[in-house]
């Protein structure tokens, strides 16, 4: 492979990268033998990677101090069946301004980094003319906010980047907590100006596009799921939609919230089945509004049982109408999933297999609340670990039930299903403690129940909601489709919201210049 620009023999290539092409090409050809035999699935977490490029780098007789570099690459393979999938156009090329010339650049920068001059000194110049033909978007920045706005407003499906080592490695766990498909390219040498590349390498990822089936835009579909919502969509589904009891059931289902499971509904079954169909199958819609019907039925009955006052930022249902209306209007939204289930247009093994999942996962939900109400009647001082399994019995059947649901109209294979289940356990234990840490945060609630209190104080709390979200992440390993994988993961950065992917890049950047 060439290098974009010539060094003297003593410039030494960086700390961690084979010296010569002939040794990058070496590890290139064993990674391309490994995968066939070692399927991994992306996103795959850094730890995971490095091992596997422990065996190759082994095996390939290459010395262990590559480890970093050859991870990096191992990551590029496993991605590239689904990067060169992905247009031109949704694609985003993003280079360091170190590459720049650094002694006649006539370039100018502003918030977004570099405004190449094109005038012709430095490789940026023919690259970004490249890309530009091609459609890609481009920024010249060592990291900005605005990658993740493309990313999250669907503009951006890939990121192909260039920089140096030990930026990669750091950044690099922020794109895999939001499965951003992508290919990174290594700078040869230490320093922050003058620097190169294997320019081969970065030209052969660039141009490559075969037209295939695309992700699952999943912010896309959010916004597309939150507008089957308004009052006026879900007419579709409700005839007596002016009966006073279905008015109050419609209203409760239009306000407030954000529809996480009637999304993981749709994203699942689009992923399984392989689909990006604009707009969904009705069938899709029709599962995704009943599968909210379960979920805000119960929020009612919570609601009633805590003797809350307050949901969405309003008066809970009971205390705008009553508990005997909110009791009913909880019963027939309940009715009202199981009636769109049972007219879903799918095939009798289909119908039977979603019935039964609603079944099974409502019956989960209502042992789960029963738990905690046992526990308050008879004001037992509950463990840690009795919290935690109240917990799981309380949140993770809603999230099983919204993602099989999907899997089933997504034709999944069953093998998918058990993966579901322990996923869903380790998501609804992190999602329960994590809403915990808010109400102690914020004075809302100081019970019994409490797992802060429970495990005596926030760090220790923490601490599980880091380990039971890194269950669920585990829990993806055996997935084999990266649709579905993708999905998953970005489910587990989107509902905790914890993860600020280019603020933290930025930090580790300047940690680095």
């Amino acid at each position: 492979m060439s290098d974009n620009a010539k060094h003297p023999a003593s410039v030494a290539v960086g700390a961690g990268i084979p010296p010569t092409a002939a040794m990058r090409r070496q590890l290139d050809r064993a990674i391309e033998a490994y995968l066939p035999l070692h399927r991994l699935t992306p996103p795959v977490p850094l730890e995971t990677l490095k091992q596997h490029a422990a065996h190759i780098l082994d095996q390939a007789g290459l010395s262990s101090e590559f480890l970093p570099y050859a991870a990096v690459m191992l990551n590029n393979a496993a991605w590239r069946p689904t990067v060169q999938t992905i247009a031109y156009s949704k694609r985003l090329l993003l280079l360091p301004q170190c590459l720049k010339s650094a002694r006649h650049c006539p370039a100018e920068c502003d918030s977004f980094g570099l405004l190449c001059k094109h005038c012709g000194r430095c490789v940026i110049d023919p690259l970004t003319r490249r890309a530009e033909k091609l459609g890609y978007t481009i920024l010249i920045a060592e990291g900005s906010p605005v990658v993740m706005a493309l990313i999250q407003s669907g503009q951006v499906e890939a990121v192909i980047g260039v920089s140096c080592l030990p930026v990669l490695e750091k950044v690099f766990p922020y794109m895999e907590a939001g499965a951003v498909p992508g290919a990174a390219i290594p700078l040869l040498y230490d320093g922050c100006k003058d620097t190169a590349f294997d320019i081969d390498a970065l030209t052969a990822i660039l141009e490559t596009y075969t037209p295939a089936e695309q992700s699952v835009g999943f912010d896309q579909l959010k916004r597309r799921v939150r507008e089957w919502f308004s009052p006026a969509a879900l007419r579709e589904f409700f005839n007596d939609a002016d009966d006073p009891t279905v008015a109050v059931a419609l209203a409760w289902l239009s306000c407030g919230g954000k529809h996480y499971r009637p999304l993981l509904t749709a994203t699942m079954a689009a992923a399984c089945a392989h689909r990006d169909d604009e707009p969904l199958p009705r069938t899709i819609r029709q599962a995704a509004v009943a599968v909210e019907c379960f979920h805000k039925a119960s929020l009612i009955h919570d609601d009633i049982e805590d003797n809350d006052t307050q949901r969405y930022g309003r008066q809970t249902l009971h205390m705008q109408y009553g508990i005997p209306v909110a009791l009913n209007v909880g019963d027939l939204l309940i009715g009202e999933g199981y009636r769109l289930l049972v007219e879903l247009e799918v095939g009798p093994e289909q119908k039977n297999a979603l019935l039964q999942i609603a079944a099974h996962g409502h019956r989960a939900l209502c042992l789960g609340q029963g738990q905690e109400l046992d526990c308050l009647r008879h004001q037992k001082t509950p463990t840690a670990g009795d919290i935690v399994n109240i917990f799981a019995g309380k949140t993770a059947p809603a999230f099983a039930v919204a993602l099989k649901i999907g899997a089933v109209l997504g034709n999944a294979k069953t093998t998918l299903f058990e993966t579901l289940d322990r996923f869903s356990y380790a998501l609804g234990v992190a999602y329960q403690i994590r809403d915990d840490l808010l109400d102690w945060q914020t004075a809302q609630q100081k019970n019994e129940l409490s797992i802060v209190s429970a495990l005596g104080g926030e760090p220790a709390a923490r601490q599980l909601l880091a380990e039971y979200r890194s269950q669920a992440v585990g829990c993806l390993d055996t997935v084999q489709s990266s649709r579905v994988k993708t999905l998953l993961r970005r489910v587990i950065t989107k509902i905790f919201d914890d993860i600020e992917p280019m603020r933290c890049c930025d930090e580790h950047l300047q940690e680095s210049d």
